[in-house]
Order: C-alpha cells, then structure tokens, then sequence
C-alpha cells in the first residue's frame, strides 16, 4: 500500500531525512568537546527541571541549546522551508493508520515547539538538532508513545521524501535514565547505496518533551545538557 502520508509521526523520520546528505556512519561519530568553562549538570538538577506549566514558543526558544552551551566546532544550521516536501510511507501500516492533517515538516503535532539544528564538524561531518515541545503531560506521553511504538513496529520499510526513496530501518534502544518518560530508537537509513545511522532521544519531564537526534555519539553527549537548560528558566 502507497499512501502520502501527512501525520506528524513521520516527524520523527522527517527530521533527519531532509538533512540526510549531513548525516555520516562511514566512519564512528567524533567526540564532542565539553565547552570551556562550563561544568556538567548535576543528575539531580535535571531530575527537578519539570516545568508545571505549558510553555510559549518563545519561553521555549529561549531554552534550546545555542553554540556556546555545544562547545566549539559546532555550526548553527539555518532553518529550512519543508512545508512542499512530498512524504511517502511505504510498508509501515502502523505509520499509516496515524495519518492526519499536519504537515509533515520535521516537528511533532504539538502546538507549541522550538527546533535547532547544528553541525560539528570533527574527524567527519555530523549533525545534531533538538526539538523541544510543550503541553500537557498527558497529551505529551500519549503523543510521543504512539509515535515511537508505530515506528519501531516495522523493523523495515521504505519512506519516499519528494522523488527520493529511502529504505529505513529502525531498532528500539535503552533511552538514558531521565525525566519521567523516555523513549530512544536507532534508525538506519539507506539511499545510493550509502548508510547513515541516527539515533533518536526523546525525554518528557512535566509538560516538557526534548528530542535529541542525530549522531549517536552527539545525542549521548547533549542530551543531559539539552533537558538541564529547557527544564530551566532562563
């Protein structure tokens, strides 16, 4: 079955295949450098960040990480208009029976969101992004939990993003302690013959859900800071 899907689940893969040709596993993920000058968060301070609240965009935009809290070599990446990419699942009946009215353009269907993308550049190009979004808790642990449940139900399938067809694999992965809900993937993405690994962290804490993707090696490393600073006000 060939459907166009326009749900926001696919959201989750929307994200990282608009920026595929960033995205390398030829050779492993660098080491991110700490930032001068700043000390890691403690666990607990992280435990506490959970906001009571919904937050605006903007309170939101104002907790996403920035290039000083990434440390050097990171590159902030320009916000790019994907309201008019064409996105076709293939294979993946759970992905379709979540079709709705949202655009798919690499956020999740909640209203209120902030998204920033980096790249690092290392030993190789990689790339990172956060999305932070806000709601309720219920709505947010509903929301995401379908989401990810839908997309590890098919091991494989094919997703086609304007006239590129892209065979995606995705595996279900221990998410780090965090927050009170979390949810982590691997997803393999094949096109041209070429592989490109993304991991994918998601953490709910109150009304807050972070979303940490991209490199294995650079989600691990953010992902305590990325939910440190959205769980703070600024």
């Amino acid at each position: 079955m060939r459907r166009r899907s326009t749900t926001a689940v696919l959201a989750l893969t929307a994200l990282t295949l608009l920026t595929l040709p960033g995205c390398s596993s030829d050779s492993p993920s660098p080491a991110a450098p700490t930032p001068t000058g700043t000390a890691a968060e403690p666990k607990a301070a992280v435990d506490d960040a959970k906001p009571a609240k919904v937050l605006t965009p903007a309170q939101l935009r104002e907790r996403l990480l920035d290039e000083a809290d990434l440390g050097q070599g990171y590159t902030r990446k320009p916000k790019r208009d994907v309201s008019r990419d064409d996105v076709t699942v293939i294979g993946c009946p759970a992905l379709e029976k979540l079709g709705g009215d949202a655009a798919a353009g690499g956020s999740l269907n909640f209203p209120n969101r902030a998204k920033a993308a980096f790249t690092y550049t290392g030993s190789a190009d990689s790339e990172v992004t956060e999305e932070l979004y806000s709601d309720t808790a219920t709505r947010l642990s509903t929301g995401t939990k379908r989401i990810f449940d839908a997309m590890v139900s098919c091991p494989v399938y094919q997703v086609v993003v304007g006239s590129t067809p892209v065979r995606m694999a995705t595996q279900k992965i221990t998410a780090p302690a965090l927050g009170d809900e979390q949810w982590s993937q691997l997803l393999t993405f094949t096109t041209g013959g070429r592989d490109s690994v993304v991991r994918q962290t998601a953490v709910r804490t109150g009304t807050l859900l972070v979303i940490v993707s991209g490199s294995p090696g650079l989600v691990d490393t953010h992902v305590d800071k990325a939910l440190a600073k959205a769980g703070s006000p600024s």
